[in-house]
């Protein structure tokens, strides 16, 4: 473990960009879904695909301009010992399991829960829901709005928990890696899933918060772990057999793979 951590404390920036790159690509769980897809989607692949990762291009060049701001804040947190990670004597792989437990909280879950709640927030959040053919290739179908305000929370969150670099890394990369498995269109055995939703967000759990109706929309915020939704009431289960993707504000499936028109989509009035 403290040989991992050291991995990412001193990760190269080649290193990063795989991961970057990497966790937020299809290449694995896209070709996965070829092998055991969730939904037989009649839809053209690749076409799909363009828009989602134009959106995940915006959000690596976002993430890499603002490195520098994750980096000083990190610094000067570590060295004004102002954090809550150290409240509690722990062994050492003990400590890193709650850096990226308190961080996913802050950076993941808080955020989306924030998202749903507060309306301008959620006009920039709906680019992420209007996907009527959720695979791997939306898990950073974001707005470029919504990539700065999701770093803001993952700043909020290096704050409070005060966790070395090393485990900020370690969260990102896991995170990326979790949003990419949640939203691959593949199919678990059903007990497998749900067992897994214990501690973990599964492919079926987040599922249920793409489906195009209250108040399913509105649960199962988490990324990596979701005992989050559990602790505050926020999950819930659906059949994943009768989930629709998208949202019924937006119900324009053509419109919602248009660049440009997905751009303009948290200035609609509606």
């Amino acid at each position: 473990m403290e040989a991992l951590i050291h991995y990412f404390e001193t990760i190269s920036s080649f290193h990063r960009s795989l991961f970057l790159i990497g966790g937020i690509s299809f290449f694995f769980f896209w070709l996965l879904e070829g092998a055991i897809p969730l939904v037989f989607f009649k839809y053209r692949k690749w076409k799909h695909a363009l828009p989602n990762l134009f959106f995940t291009g915006t959000t690596v060049l976002i993430n890499f301009a603002l490195a520098f701001l994750l980096l000083k804040t990190n610094d000067w947190t570590v060295e004004a010992n102002f954090d809550i990670i150290n409240w509690l004597p722990l062994p050492f792989w003990a400590y890193v399991v709650l850096g990226v437990l308190l961080l996913d909280f802050f950076g993941a879950y808080l955020a989306h829960y924030t998202e749903h709640k507060i309306k301008w927030l959620w006009r920039i959040h709906l680019v992420r829901h209007t996907d009527h053919h959720v695979d791997a290739t939306t898990a950073n179908r974001h707005h470029p709005f919504e990539s700065i305000i999701r770093f803001v929370f993952t700043l909020f969150g290096v704050v409070i928990v005060g966790a070395p670099i090393g485990i900020v890394m370690l969260y990102q990369s896991v995170s990326l890696i979790a949003t990419q498995f949640t939203h691959a269109n593949i199919k678990l055995p059903k007990k497998v899933d749900e067992i897994l939703s214990w501690v973990l967000m599964s492919p079926d759990m987040h599922k249920v918060h793409h489906h195009y109706k209250l108040p399913y929309t509105d649960a199962n915020y988490g990324n990596i772990f979701s005992i989050w939704d559990r602790i505050f009431g926020t999950f819930m289960t659906y059949d994943r057999e009768a989930i629709v993707y998208g949202v019924d504000t937006f119900p324009n499936e053509e419109e919602n793979g248009v660049i440009k028109s997905l751009l303009k989509q948290p200035f609609h009035k509606y």
